[in-house]
């Protein structure tokens, strides 16, 4: 798939340097559809996040980094664009990391399937996580209660805020779910 053939859409582009590892792994066209959507909602997320709490301080390029490239290890284990597995996490890693990319941005490969596992993960990756289940309307509550614990320690803010800010925020990335998985439906394995 070229880049050209993914420009005429109305979700944002993902990141020049995302595309061209994508492009160099012969990523399918649904995987860079799946990560084009991820990394859309993560752009929103970020955006109303940081609306909500101009204070708080996390890196957005991050974000947008592991969100466009979480799941590029399924460009060598294409099952799993279709089944559930996690083979595609640490190659995913290895991938990023022969094509240049550092540690600290590579592990989103790691983390976005794992997050539950530890307990200290940055802020960073659990909006990665997120950006990887809401996209599709997927709410999962204990995700969320890592985010709004997150968002509480590090804006300073009450609980109950930070809960209604992520909660709206949610609901209103839910309301464009349908039409987001037709978008990836049209896309081959």
């Amino acid at each position: 798939m070229t880049p050209d053939g993914l420009r005429n859409f109305q979700y944002r582009p993902l990141p020049d340097e995302a595309m061209r590892i994508l492009l160099k792994v012969s990523a399918p066209p649904r995987l860079v559809a799946h990560l084009i959507l991820v990394h859309d909602v993560a752009c929103e997320l970020i955006r109303r996040i940081k609306d909500a709490f101009p204070n708080l301080e996390f890196e957005s390029s991050d974000v947008l980094f592991g969100a466009a490239t979480h799941d590029i290890g399924k460009a060598v284990h294409g099952e799993e664009l279709s089944a559930p597995g996690s083979l595609h996490e640490l190659r995913g890693y290895q991938l990023l990391i022969e094509q240049g990319i550092g540690e600290s941005r590579a592990r989103f490969a790691l983390t976005h399937g794992s997050w539950q596992c530890d307990p200290n993960l940055s802020l960073e990756d659990i909006l990665v996580a997120l950006a990887d289940n809401c996209w599709k309307s997927k709410r999962v509550p204990e995700l969320e209660a890592l985010v709004i614990k997150r968002l509480t320690n590090q804006s300073h803010e009450p609980e109950w805020q930070c809960y209604s800010v992520l909660d709206e925020v949610l609901q209103d990335l839910a309301a464009d779910a349908d039409s987001r998985l037709a978008w990836q439906a049209t896309f081959p394995v």
